[in-house]
Parts: structure tokens; C-alpha cells; sequence
């Protein structure tokens, strides 16, 4: 197994002559499905199981539309895991294209970090957009990735084992030093970094998974060093969210995790390793659970604890398993067409989910009247605006789709 990876992703000569194989609906579906969970936030079911407080199923789409306020996992938090494994999965088939249409080491990474910057500066400009000047902030998915491209792309280069060291290395590395890094006193004034009394009785630990606690750990501490490095408004004490620069690197070990999702799916193809992608998703699962449960690292998304690289990395290679099964092993593609119109423009996705919201809005405001979507009544009046508003992305999508214009970067 390890000498057929190697030859898949290394050898540029074996990489040339190889036949291409058919494109992978299933990665299209399920990056394209992963962006219309990021572009249906405007359906607004928050505000629906608002008007429908008595109503289970409301509320249950609502819960899943949110993040969670620290510990746990709802569907929405499975975006940015998701959109960072499925940058690893495509690794093998890039890197195997470029080097078949002639490209060298040297041009793809130099391409690799050129992508990086791309990427980190988009994200920070996307976070700008509602502020007075340039808002440095490097939690935006976009820049994490951007950060952890280069290695990511390197580790592409080097055989499969590699990527397993390094998974281990930055799990385990980080996890030590938030270990090592003092947790907070019992005397700790927590307003001074945004948490409430109440919000810390309910959700901060105590005992040794007090390192990961919001807002008083290691990677705020970082961050209050580093993001006061650049001009701001007032300086950075806190993130609302919790979210830290530093997550980029356990966000490294999840695009880790599918890159060598996409090994296996290259060298197994046409067929589908659903045996390997189904362990690996419930060892995934099983190990973040268990380092919870544990009190040896708790399963926090805002912060990407390393348990929350595994239990999120199992849930990404389940639903890749999935998708594989639904579409390539049972061969019921059509119906995918929908998804895969967004997964083959994920970046172009992604800018218009930020930057047409509010243009179209005011457009049907304008043209239709500012009740025209309360027909079935104002508490579903946010549901079909925003339905409506979905509706017009994927149109500009298809378009996008049928005249082959693909954003890449």
C-alpha cells in the first residue's frame, strides 16, 4: 500500500503517463453540499423557531444552523472542518494534473504559496468588510487554510507515512503546550476578557481542562501579543467567539486527515475504500470523544483542540463515505447535479454567500415591496426571503457552471 501511494504522489514521471481518471462527483457533492450549509444561513431558522418557540422541528434546525457556545458539535460546526479536509483531499489529484501537464516541483510550490497568500488575504478582506480600516484577524477559514497550505502541499511531495508523523506531531506538540501553558486562577477577574459569570459557571471547565478555557489559554495569549502588532482600532484583548490565529495548525492536522482521504481514494479508484474511510471516520469520532471524556483535551471547535481535529476528521471521513457510497458506489448521481453546481465554484461560493446577501434583499425590497414574503405570515417571512435569496446564489452558480468560469486561486 505505501509503495503505490508513493508512487501515485511522488514520482512526477509515473504522474505523466498515469490515465486520468473520471472526476469525483462525490468530492464535488460534498464540497458543494459543505457550502450550502455556509449559504443557507441566510434561511434565518433562528428567527423562525423564534416566531415557533413551541415547535421541535424549528428548533432543531436552528440549533444545527448555530454554532455551539463551546463544548459539542451541531451541523453548522462541521463547515470549516469539512471545507478544510475536502482542501486535502484534492491534493493528490492537483498535484498529480499539474505534474502531468508538465509542471516542476519548484513552479507548483511556488503556486502553493502564491494560493497561501491568496487565500490568507481574502479572508482578512472578507472580515474587513463592515470596518472603518483593515481588521487583522486571522481566525477566517480562508486565512487558516492559507496558513497551512504550504505544509500541507509539502507533505503532498513526501510518502505516506509523513503525513501520519506529522499528524501526530502537531496534535500531540500542541496539545502540550496548552498543557504546559498556566491555566487560570481561582481568582481570575473573567470580564476582563469578555466572559460573563454565568457563561463561565455553565461552559468553562475545571481541573486540568481549565488550559482549554475560553479566552484564558495559550492561544489568547498569543494573539494578544500578535494581532496588537498591527494597526487597530483599539488593541486586541479578546476574540467574542473565542476563536485564535493558532488554530491554523490543528487545522493543519484536519487537511492532514484528507490528504490521506485523498490518497486513498486515487489509489483505490475507480473503486471506492469504503472500508478504510468508515474505520477511519469511527476511530476519528471515538478518539475525540474519549480525550473528552477524559478531562485530557475537550472537543471545542472555537478553539480546534486537537480532540476536536479527530472527533471533526471522523465525522469528515463518514460523510465522505457517504457521498462515495450514495454516488460513485450506487451510482445515483443526478440528483447530485444541484450540489455539485456549488462544489466545483466553492470559492466563487463562498464570496457571494458575503457579498450579494445584501444587494439582492434590497433589490426584492424594491421591486416587490417591503412585505412581499410574508404571504404564509411573519414568522416565516425570514425563511422565504432567504430562500429566495439561496436561490438566486445557486442561479448565479449554474450560470457561472455552464459557461465552464470556475474561480480558483
Amino acid at each position: 500500500m505505501s509503495s503505490a501511494l508513493e508512487t501515485a504522489v511522488i514520482a512526477p514521471q509515473s504522474l505523466s503517463n498515469r490515465s486520468a481518471f473520471p472526476r469525483n462527483v462525490a468530492v464535488d457533492a460534498y464540497r458543494g453540499f459543505v457550502m450550502l450549509l455556509m449559504m443557507a444561513e441566510v434561511l434565518q431558522f433562528s428567527r423562525v423557531s423564534a416566531a415557533f418557540p413551541t415547535s421541535l422541528f424549528w428548533r432543531i434546525l436552528a440549533l444545527n444552523q448555530t454554532h455551539v457556545e463551546w463544548f459539542g458539535c451541531s451541523l453548522h460546526d462541521l463547515i470549516q472542518p469539512s471545507f478544510s479536509f475536502l482542501v486535502g483531499v484534492a491534493m493528490p489529484y492537483s498535484i498529480a494534473s499539474r505534474l502531468a501537464k508538465g509542471g516542476t516541483f519548484g513552479k507548483l510550490f511556488a503556486h502553493g504559496l502564491w494560493r497561501a497568500f491568496l487565500l490568507a488575504a481574502l479572508g482578512i478582506f472578507l472580515r474587513s468588510m463592515d470596518s472603518t480600516r483593515t481588521y487583522f484577524t486571522m481566525e477566517d477559514t480562508l486565512t487558516q487554510i492559507g496558513f497551512g497550505y504550504p505544509f500541507l502541499f509539502l507533505l503532498g511531495f513526501r510518502p505516506p507515512r509523513w503525513a501520519w508523523a506529522a499528524l501526530g506531531v502537531i496534535l500531540s506538540g500542541y496539545w502540550l503546550a496548552w498543557a504546559l501553558y498556566p491555566a487560570a486562577g481561582p481568582n481570575f477577574d473573567w470580564s476582563s476578557v469578555g466572559v460573563s459569570a454565568a457563561w463561565n459557571a455553565q461552559h468553562n471547565y475545571t481541573g486540568f481542562a481549565a488550559h482549554w478555557n475560553k479566552n484564558y489559554n495559550l492561544g489568547n495569549a498569543f494573539d494578544q501579543w500578535f494581532l496588537n502588532l498591527f494597526p487597530r482600532e483599539t488593541p486586541f484583548v479578546y476574540n467574542e467567539g473565542g476563536y485564535l490565529t493558532l488554530s491554523f495548525i490543528p487545522t493543519l492536522g484536519t487537511m492532514i486527515l484528507g490528504l490521506i482521504a485523498g490518497r486513498w481514494l486515487r489509489a483505490a479508484a475507480p473503486k471506492i475504500p469504503m472500508k478504510q474511510l468508515l474505520i477511519a471516520g469511527v476511530v476519528g469520532l471515538a478518539a475525540g470523544l474519549f480525550f473528552h471524556f477524559t478531562h485530557i483535551c475537550p472537543v471545542v471547535k472555537r478553539i480546534w483542540t486537537p480532540s476536536w481535529t479527530l472527533f471533526s476528521g471522523g465525522a469528515c471521513f463518514l460523510l465522505l463515505a457517504a457521498f462515495s457510497w450514495i454516488i460513485e458506489v450506487k451510482q445515483y448521481k443526478r440528483w447530485a447535479f444541484f450540489l455539485v453546481v456549488i462544489g466545483m465554484n466553492s470559492i466563487a461560493a463562498y464570496c457571494i454567500a458575503h457579498f450579494m446577501e445584501n444587494f439582492i434583499v434590497s433589490t426584492f425590497r424594491i421591486h416587490l415591496g417591503p412585505h412581499f414574503f410574508q404571504f404564509l405570515g411573519t414568522g416565516l417571512e425570514p425563511l422565504l426571503e432567504g430562500a429566495a435569496v439561496l436561490t438566486c446564489y445557486w442561479l448565479v452558480l449554474l450560470w457561472m457552471y455552464r459557461r465552464k468560469l470556475f474561480l480558483k486561486i
